[in-house]
């Protein structure tokens, strides 16, 4: 097998300007609003939240490029709040006209948020920060009120088509080979939107074959990803990776397998708080109603996480994360809101049964509302069979109790209540 070269594929096929880049058309095509303030030649310190290899890096050297202003980039894993002031002082002394990109602003601490504040506000410097991670929880508010939020989605078949046709034109030129991609199920799949992903994959499946002609495949694909999953990951994609491994594990009631991929996030540096938010998640959508109490646990232990810290923080995601794993499981809450979601996209604003509505004044009780409205708590098991749902959604099923000890309680609860109107 030949040596990819040191310069990676996707470094190389790095747009050089607007009209060259990929996907995210809703904000930097023709007529967007990004684009508009690009071209205006005024833009905001701003915020680009998306999944990794999207374009965060890019987007924000091509402005720098476009507005013809000095970039200055840190990074927030190997950055502190020293390398900040040396920026601000460096943007000072050009006149401050500078934009500042720091890449995954989520991993920096409050005091080095803060220390960007000043230049930001005062226009030192414009800030464009990528984050990976919801900056309504990771960026703090001051800052993020200064800052206009874009969010970046994953690229689409259409886009990852032009990516991979550019790639073959370039490997071709780099190698004198003559490649032909007969099969592209399983780099789309692997590179699940991500354009690094994608040209990385590509490029170890082309100099993993030593013929002058190579015929990508599926299967080509996928053995020479597993055999070189180290060097595929050198970028840091394996974080996703196991984020996603530790997730599916605690849903599948396997806490060994969670505990185990555990450690491999918090020796590898993972923010604890990142953790503890996805078991938020997890309780919820994945567990339920078939232990509430899992949802509290979830929530006290990023409380807990957030007041101790590490190293001690590991103790507490363990004690929650076998607790998850070890609980019964449902997802019927999560799929009641999906459907009611769809139901509503569908069907549109119906009316309000007259019955239930709110009568704060003398006309609306005359025109009928709150009339006939049953006060539960004034009948038997504080319940009244009476109609809440619009008269075109009357019996219509969106919370269907899963099969577990509480859920089965609940739906023999909800049949003695509602008899057939639900079909509980």
């Amino acid at each position: 097998m030949m040596t990819p070269p040191s310069i990676p594929l996707a470094e190389k096929l790095r747009p050089t300007s607007l009209d060259e880049y990929l996907g995210q058309d809703h904000l930097v095509g023709e007529g967007a609003i990004l684009r508009k303030t690009i071209d205006s030649g005024n833009i905001p310190s701003m915020i680009l939240w998306g999944p990794p290899g999207v374009g965060k890096t890019t987007l924000a050297s091509l402005v720098a490029r476009k507005l013809k202003r000095p970039f200055h980039t840190l990074s927030a894993i190997s950055s502190g709040v020293k390398d900040v002031r040396e920026v601000i002082q460096r943007a000072k002394a050009s006149g401050g006209n500078s934009i500042l990109f720091i890449d995954e602003i989520h991993r920096f601490s409050k005091s080095q948020q803060d220390s960007l504040l000043g230049a930001v506000e005062k226009g030192i410097i414009t800030l464009i920060g990528a984050t990976t991670e919801n900056p309504s929880f990771e960026v703090i508010s001051p800052l993020l009120s200064r800052c206009q939020v874009y969010i970046l989605q994953s690229l689409d078949v259409k886009d990852l088509k032009k990516l991979l046709d550019s790639g073959v034109h370039r490997l071709e030129k780099d190698t004198g080979k003559k490649i032909h991609v007969s099969e592209t199920e399983a780099l789309f799949r692997i590179s699940g939107g991500d354009a690094r992903k994608l040209l990385n994959a590509l490029e170890l499946a082309v100099y993993a074959d030593e013929n002058r002609e190579v015929n990508v495949t599926n299967k080509e694909v996928l053995l020479v990803i597993q055999q070189n999953l180290a060097f595929y990951d050198k970028g840091g994609e394996m974080h996703y990776d196991v984020i996603s491994a530790f997730i599916k594990s605690v849903r599948g009631s396997d806490p060994n397998a969670a505990v185990y991929y555990l450690a491999r996030m918090i020796e590898g540096g993972e923010d604890p708080k990142f953790i503890a938010r996805r078991l938020i998640i997890l309780a919820s959508e994945d567990i339920g109603n078939a232990n509430p109490n899992a949802l509290l646990l979830a929530t006290n232990c990023f409380q807990a996480v957030t007041m101790i810290g590490m190293p001690e923080s590991r103790i507490i995601l363990s004690q929650t994360t076998t607790y998850l794993a070890a609980s019964a499981k449902s997802n019927a809450a999560y799929l009641a809101i999906g459907k009611a979601q769809d139901l509503v996209r569908k069907t549109g604003d119906l009316p309000v049964p007259l019955a239930i509505r709110n009568a704060p004044t003398k006309l609306m009780r005359e025109a009928g509302y709150g009339k006939d409205y049953k006060y539960s708590h004034d009948y038997d098991q504080h319940f009244a069979f009476q109609e809440f749902m619009p008269d075109d959604l009357s019996g219509k099923k969106l919370y269907d109790p899963a099969d577990n000890a509480r859920e089965n309680e609940m739906r023999a609860r909800l049949k003695g209540l509602w008899k057939d109107k639900y079909g509980y």
